[in-house]
């Protein structure tokens, strides 16, 4: 006994300091997590704290056009989450997530030992909870006391919510590369897919991302993602949640991403996404940028891209047309000679639009070849160059070195062809005229390029575009289809000298029929007509149409297109025209979702009535203001919105906008613009399903040059936009009121032709003409002083 009492005092010794080392280390945990506890933030809200996302705005059918926020979100629920994909992140992160409550103390001390080992921090410990308390709530500085404020998170987590629910938030906020938090959209961007469909070569990729989402990024290092997704399956293979079969398959497989941009948003759209950014603000303040909203609009996305493509490829047509403005820069020999140089001077300049950035390598003849950054080398012909006359040599225009631009297109025989960017710009707008939903907007040639919004900010010029207005108010105000208006020369004296205003073209036709008269766009005519009506008659008459007063000259240069209106005021104004007299406001958000998915705005436009919904699209404003229901008030007559559009349709048969025959299509109401000196180039025009106004000019007005006129710079952009847009879309025209009557008249006199020939013409029953009695309107002296004040 005597020999074993040292012993036993010394084990005992041993046991009272590791005890006592114990108790001060238990003092010391407690004392750190109460210290530290009071500080870290509650978990209560959890929930809450994850509303994290980002504004979400898409096309009417569900298609992402921008997210605004920085962080791309697609939340899904556990449920949603396949079983692979949940097992491919355990064993590639927290095997024992099931087994341990929120700290892996096994892992912390397999942690602590590499620690003493090797000196290293690199093995943390971190399960999926800790993980998600940091992603939530702390920094990524690596440091003990961050990793103790792990831990009581950690532990509170675990005490407040379900496994299955700490896991769902964790996958849906975890990053993985390429701006994307979550599972959901991971999938999206890296294979264009839902989180369902995911391959377990995919879902191993994906969970692999965690532990370094940059440097193992399947898009920016295939091979760093092949050995992290190998080390995944291999997991998976080691705790029997794969077989050998399916092991060998998915390691097999390449590494192969979506092509970047395909799925993470629709790209065309961005001057709409500005403006419904714009109107969010307004609407909720900043916070809209982190509360998950998701804004749907109206637009139609097959409409919208029609929209981008039919504009752009014109403005590069009118570009075409207007010479060669040299090359964008030179890039200097040391650089052209290297290729990681070049490709790095090439990465440099981004795409604009539709263009791609090229450097010329050398020119051969008529030939040149070009560097690109992802397409390699293209050689281009004289065929792919717009601008090389015939015979010239490509040197004539660019030099090796020299910063250009190409424009990718669906001809066989040249699919890339030698562009510039635009000075020209121009606008798009179109909406349905029975709601005044927007269904395309473009607002110039690349938002990248000028985020001005020139179709809804752009006070332009409409010239002979406003013709339509002017004659439905001759119309509503006595006169008719087969009025006779003289078509030849006026003078009006003013304080700066004699105005003699003048046809395009200069040709004088004498007495003229009113329908004749907006078919072939007479200036001359226009302005007796005006000034027949009333100038202040005509502006009140115009603002029916939501025109603005404030925009309108008073005076007779009103009649040739001198207000300054914006492209969708003028779309707005013709919808009155195509739906049959009834105003509908343009509006482009048809619903706001909270990031819950509840609806917190549904939009509720006035539209026009129609027969299938109880409600006669003929009844007067009074009338309808009278009904429960959001009808749009009729503001001109049906008669004369009838009368004007036919004559419209004729414009595109016959008349000035005959371009658009090419749509072989007999719906179709049209009316060209120019103003003086080719300055503003307009097409609008619509049927009963559709409006459509198309602009072109600089953002610094001048003129476009010799010729420019609406029908050939804007009349091609209409028309290649409306042949997408009304495909499979049967003719449609508003149907014919009860008040319009069929009369054979003299097409020299306007009278109603007596012998039973004539041609046909439209007249509301209350003006028709009869056998004894010819319509006729008062003539007046270009020289007497005009009803109201010319300048």
């Amino acid at each position: 006994m005597k020999i074993l009492s040292p012993f036993l005092k010394s084990l005992a010794a041993l046991f009272s300091a590791l005890l006592t080392a114990l108790l001060l280390a238990v003092c010391v945990a407690i004392g750190l997590f109460l210290y530290y506890g009071e500080q870290l933030p509650a978990t209560n809200h959890v929930t809450q704290a994850t509303i994290n996302e980002p504004l979400r705005i898409y096309t009417a059918n569900g298609e992402l056009i921008r997210s605004f926020g920085g962080k791309l979100r697609l939340p899904v629920t556990y449920e949603q989450i396949p079983q692979i994909l949940i097992e491919a992140f355990l064993a590639a992160e927290d095997d024992r997530f099931f087994q341990h409550p929120g700290v892996d103390y096994q892992g912390l001390a397999r942690a602590a030992l590499n620690l003493v080992a090797t000196g290293s921090k690199s093995q943390g410990g971190s399960t999926i909870t800790m993980q998600l308390a940091r992603n939530m709530y702390l920094s990524r500085e690596r440091t003990f006391t961050r990793k103790f404020k792990e831990i009581i998170l950690a532990l509170r987590l675990e005490s407040r919510l379900g496994k299955r629910q700490i896991l769902a938030l964790y996958l849906n906020n975890v990053y993985l590369g390429s701006g994307t938090f979550g599972v959901g959209a991971a999938a999206k961007v890296y294979y264009d897919k839902e989180v369902d469909e995911l391959t377990l070569a995919q879902a191993a990729t994906i969970a692999g991302l965690p532990k370094a989402p940059s440097l193992d990024n399947p898009r920016h290092d295939p091979e760093r993602a092949r050995s992290r997704r190998a080390y995944v399956l291999g997991r998976m293979l080691h705790n029997e949640l794969i077989d050998q079969a399916a092991y060998e398959q998915a390691m097999a497989q390449p590494i192969v991403t979506a092509e970047r941009g395909a799925s993470e948003r629709f790209r065309g759209a961005d001057y709409i996404a500005e403006m419904v950014r714009r109107e969010m603000i307004e609407r909720y303040g900043d916070e809209v940028y982190s509360q998950g909203y998701r804004v749907y609009t109206t637009i139609n996305i097959g409409r919208q891209s029609a929209a981008v493509h039919a504009l752009r490829d014109n403005l590069l047509a009118y570009d075409a047309r207007h010479g060669w403005r040299g090359a964008q820069k030179t890039l200097p020999e040391e650089v052209l000679s290297d290729d990681k140089a070049l490709q790095q001077a090439l990465a440099e300049h981004a795409a604009i639009g539709s263009l791609l950035p090229a450097a010329v390598l050398a020119t051969k003849g008529a030939q040149m070849t070009l560097a690109t950054h992802k397409h390699g080398d293209i050689t281009l012909g004289a065929a792919a160059n717009p601008w090389l006359k015939r015979g010239a040599a490509a040197d004539s225009l660019v030099s090796p070195g020299d910063i250009v631009w190409l424009r990718q297109t669906e001809a066989e025989d040249k699919p890339w062809q030698l562009a510039q960017i635009p000075e020209v710009q121009g606008a798009l707008i179109a909406l349905n005229p029975m709601t005044g939903a927007v269904q395309a907007l473009v607002g110039g040639f690349a938002f990248k390029l000028s985020n001005f919004n020139r179709a809804v900010e752009a006070y332009r010029q409409p010239g002979s575009a406003i013709k339509p207005f002017i004659y439905a108010a001759a119309l509503a105000n006595g006169f008719t289809a087969a009025s006779l208006i003289n078509d030849a020369p006026v003078v009006y004296g003013t304080s700066s000298g004699a105005w003699r205003p003048e046809n395009y073209g200069r040709g004088i036709h004498g007495p003229t029929r009113l329908r004749e008269g907006l078919v072939h766009s007479r200036n001359l005519m226009t302005i007796r007509l005006l000034r027949a009506v009333g100038i202040g008659n005509t502006i009140d008459f115009l603002t029916r149409f939501g025109l603005p007063r404030e925009r309108m000259p008073r005076n007779l240069t009103l009649a040739l297109g001198t207000p300054t209106f914006t492209p969708m005021q003028m779309a707005a104004g013709l919808a009155v025209m195509a739906n049959g007299g009834y105003r509908v406001m343009p509006y482009l958000i048809d619903r706001i979702e909270n990031a819950r998915g509840e609806l917190v705005f549904q939009a509720e436009p006035a539209v026009v009535c129609q027969q299938a919904t109880g409600c006669d699209p003929l009844l007067e404003a009074h009338t309808q203001a009278e009904l429960d229901a959001p009808w749009a008030p009729r503001v001109i007559a049906a008669d004369t919105a009838y009368i004007i559009g036919d004559i419209m349709r004729d414009v595109i048969q016959r008349g000035t906008g005959g371009g658009a025959r090419v749509l072989g299509r007999n719906d179709l109401s049209g009316k060209t613009g120019t103003t003086n000196d080719m300055v503003d180039a307009w097409f609008t025009g619509f049927n009963s399903r559709l409006v459509a106004v198309a602009w072109v000019g600089f953002d610094n007005p001048h003129t476009l040059g010799a010729r420019e006129t609406g029908a050939r710079a804007a009349l091609p952009i209409w028309v290649d936009f409306m042949r997408i847009a009304l495909q499979g879309v049967p003719e449609s025209i508003m149907p014919r009121p009860d008040e319009i009557v069929n009369v054979r008249i003299n097409p020299h006199t306007g009278q109603k032709a007596l012998d039973g020939g004539g041609i046909a013409e439209i007249f509301s029953r209350d003006a028709a003409p009869t056998a004894k009695e010819a319509r006729t309107h008062r003539e007046f002296d270009p020289t007497e002083e005009p009803p109201d004040r010319l300048f």
